[in-house]
């Protein structure tokens, strides 16, 4: 899992490819007469090193102690522009971003017209690409230009400068605000979580609706509408109105297969809509399009012009294989997923460096899901023990709970009775230190604390009654979440039914088939 504890140098030494390691030892053969340079010799040991030690660096010889931190720092730089250097030209924003340099170049040299012209072009570009932060900054160029110096370039040149300063300062402006409502609204989430009740929804409802009064969507930009796109869906999740989360989830992502080209300019931005797409869809059970959508997705990134880098494809991977897992639990074929576990393992491991601990553990309990679901519950307790002994998941509570739950009815699934007791104080005493405590976990803690009093010949009476608690519980806007995370009707059922849980939710999913 991502270290971020770990030495900087290091980290950014070890994400680079055979070819850009090449590349930097070729651009250092440039800076120094010899490439065995102290910087390089520091490259060397840390290159062929497992771990970051401080020790082994200095047992070398090379480098003294004193000169060790201004050593590392040249190098960072150094490593920096030599991949700066060999960005891929496809890369709009390094070519603009490079063009805008070489205006400054010929404007520092006074020459003023070849810089108006370079920059007249790359403002055509920005444009045409939607960059219009860039855009802005250039028109600001210009003026600085036209007003230091007359170049009597274009008569009412002026005038021209000031609208198009107006225009991309407005929706500039737009797009900065609905970018801090959307970040608002996330941060919200993470602090309070999803709302609770009628009063918190309300709170919501009228803090979005201020934020977004006088907006005008029929006049806005691809980058303005997908900012709206991002607030409302980030309002949606908030109330649980995973109805409305699906509409602007899927008005996010056709908004990129409608601009086919911002798919690769933007391809973070494309992932994380259509990752919200699914999850939209897999919080509404729509099995058909989620199928649909899910095979989309993956068409998108396998395609050759889908753009790669370490960060696109960590995404890459962290969207496409959770959202298979969850197809393969929605529809309740666990067995036919067991296939996916080797990949989803192997994979972890590649992009241990990019991914967060939230995200490893949270594959590790879809994949207990799928064991319990396959009745494996040896390895579904293996995976949940890898989270319920993880220390740092205090953000994310919720999954902490659930794999908690989940322990207790695997070891009761399993007849170890003489473990539930403890596991049920266990986990009693840590959903009281949590502050985002819903009914449905209260009502599984005394269902399970129950189980142990009752006689075999009412334990079935038992299973009937929860399962209509809960189902009146899955009715409720505020609660019925959690049945996502734990889906205890499904299991209620298949031992009402004396059935495996797979049989039963596959027959749900068939009766469900939208």
């Amino acid at each position: 899992m991502a270290n971020h504890q770990k030495d900087f140098l290091f980290v950014l030494i070890k994400s680079l490819s055979k070819s850009e390691k090449r590349q930097f030892k070729i651009f250092a053969s440039r800076l120094e007469t010899s490439s065995h340079t102290k910087f390089m010799e520091l490259f060397t040991i840390l290159d062929k090193s497992e771990n970051y030690d401080e020790k082994l660096i200095l047992k070398s010889g090379v480098i003294k102690k004193v000169q060790l931190s201004n050593l590392k720092s040249y190098l960072y730089k150094q490593i920096l522009v030599s991949i700066r250097l060999n960005i891929p030209s496809q890369n709009i924003r390094y070519q603009l971003r490079e063009q805008i340099d070489f205006a400054s170049i010929l404007y520092n040299k006074g020459l003023y017209k070849q810089s108006l012209k370079i920059l007249d072009k790359t403002k055509i570009q920005a444009l045409e690409n939607d960059e219009k932060y860039m855009a802005f900054e250039i028109v600001e160029f210009e003026k600085l230009i036209e007003s230091q110096y007359i170049t009597r370039s274009i008569q009412g040149r002026a005038d021209e400068l000031v609208i198009q300063a107006k225009e991309l300062n407005y929706r500039n402006t737009i797009s900065s605000k609905l970018s801090n409502l959307s970040l608002q609204l996330y941060g919200i989430m993470l602090k309070t979580g999803y709302v609770k009740d009628d009063t918190e929804y309300q709170q919501i409802d009228d803090y979005f609706t201020k934020h977004i009064a006088h907006l005008e969507e029929s006049k806005f930009g691809f980058r303005e509408k997908y900012w709206f796109y991002n607030a409302n869906l980030w309002r949606s999740f908030l109330v649980q109105d995973f109805l409305s989360s699906y509409k602007y989830a899927y008005k996010w992502v056709a908004l990129f297969y409608d601009n086919p080209k911002m798919i690769h300019l933007n391809p973070v931005f494309f992932l994380k809509g259509n990752h919200y797409l699914l999850e939209s869809l897999f919080m509404l059970k729509y099995k058909s399009n989620f199928k649909k959508y899910l095979l989309q997705l993956e068409q998108t990134i396998q395609d050759p012009r889908f753009p790669v880098n370490d960060n696109i494809a960590s995404l890459s991977f962290l969207y496409l294989y959770n959202n298979k897992l969850n197809y393969h639990i929605l529809e309740g074929s666990f067995k036919e997923s067991e296939y996916l576990i080797p990949e989803v393992l192997h994979k972890i491991k590649i992009h241990s460096e990019h991914l967060d601990e939230h995200h490893e553990m949270l594959f590790y309990y879809k994949i207990a899901c799928i064991y319990f679901g396959t009745e494996k519950y040896a390895e579904s307790i293996y995976y949940l023990e890898k989270i319920i002994n993880n220390k740092n998941l205090s953000m994310r509570e919720d999954l902490m709970c659930f794999a908690r739950l989940l322990y207790l009815i695997v070891h009761y699934e399993m007849g170890k009775d003489f473990n539930l007791e403890s596991q049920l104080k266990n986990t009693y005493k840590f959903l009281l230190k949590m502050n985002d405590l819903q009914e449905v976990q209260k009502e599984i803690i005394r269902f399970l604390k129950n189980l142990n009093t009752l006689y075999p010949a009412d334990i079935k009476k038992e299973f009937i009654k929860m399962r209509a608690r809960f189902i009146e519980l899955e009715n409720n806007t505020y609660e019925k979440r959690a049945f996502l995370y734990l889906d205890i009707i499904s299991w209620l059922e298949s031992k009402i039914e004396n059935k495996k849980i797979a049989e039963i939710i596959q027959e749900k999913a068939q009766l469900n088939n939208r």
